[in-house]
């Protein structure tokens, strides 16, 4: 029912956490494939990928570019586009499920989880928080969150296109707010692997990118910028 695809490059400190939150979902049948669609890992990133019997599917480097091939490969109806520094909370098959099952072909909608860092300091509540505030106040969405939508809705709305950045900001916009769902379970970011993207230490840049989406300048221009 669902392709799970995970842009990667050089991630084999996070595959792990993020494939064993996958497995119950494997079990049941809900989750019929993975999809790791890689940038050019040098590390060992297609070896794991192999030994948990993901597909590896190498793309143009470029988390856009990256999730429209595995997108393209799914044979999934449904597609959940995930981070590969993110764990699924357990349990959020069921809820998962559920979304589907009620899912209105005539008023389709996509869902993201809660964003959450495995961190306990006082940051990571904060940086959770302004999720939390992000979602509800503009509908938006960031690629650490997930995103569940059916391969119809994806394809009608032209796919994530290969920008370079803030793919995941236009693909929220072109959802549009009140069809993106938010689901109750959690989508637990490593708090190493954003450090890794480097985003915890551009505050000033993500704010620029609230404002940026609020005032709805394309995701085109604000690459350049």
């Amino acid at each position: 029912m669902i392709s799970v695809i995970i842009p990667t490059l050089n991630d084999q400190a996070s595959l792990a956490r993020c494939f064993e939150s996958l497995i119950s979902a494997a079990v049941s049948g809900l989750v019929r494939e993975v999809i790791v669609a890689d940038g050019g890992s040098t590390d060992d990133t297609a070896i794991i990928a192999d030994a948990t019997g993901a597909r590896f599917l190498p793309a143009p480097k470029g988390r856009g570019a990256q999730l429209a091939a595995g997108a393209e490969e799914a044979k999934g109806g449904w597609l959940l586009f995930l981070d590969p520094g993110t764990a699924l909370e357990s349990g959020w098959e069921s809820e998962a499920e559920h979304f589907i099952e009620r899912a209105d072909p005539e008023h389709p909608c996509a869902a993201a989880f809660r964003f959450a860092l495995d961190d306990f300091g006082g940051a990571a509540r904060r940086s959770e928080m302004l999720a939390a505030w992000r979602c509800w106040a503009l509908g938006l969405s960031y690629g650490e969150q997930g995103l569940l939508i059916s391969r119809r809705h994806y394809r009608k709305l032209g796919g994530f296109r290969a920008l370079g950045a803030h793919e995941d900001i236009d693909m929220a916009r072109r959802i549009g707010r009140r069809r993106l769902v938010m689901l109750q379970s959690k989508a637990v970011t490593s708090a190493a692997y954003q450090r890794r993207q480097r985003e915890t230490k551009k505050p000033v840049r993500s704010l620029a990118r609230l404002m940026l989406f609020a005032l709805r300048v394309p995701a085109s221009f604000m690459v350049r910028l």
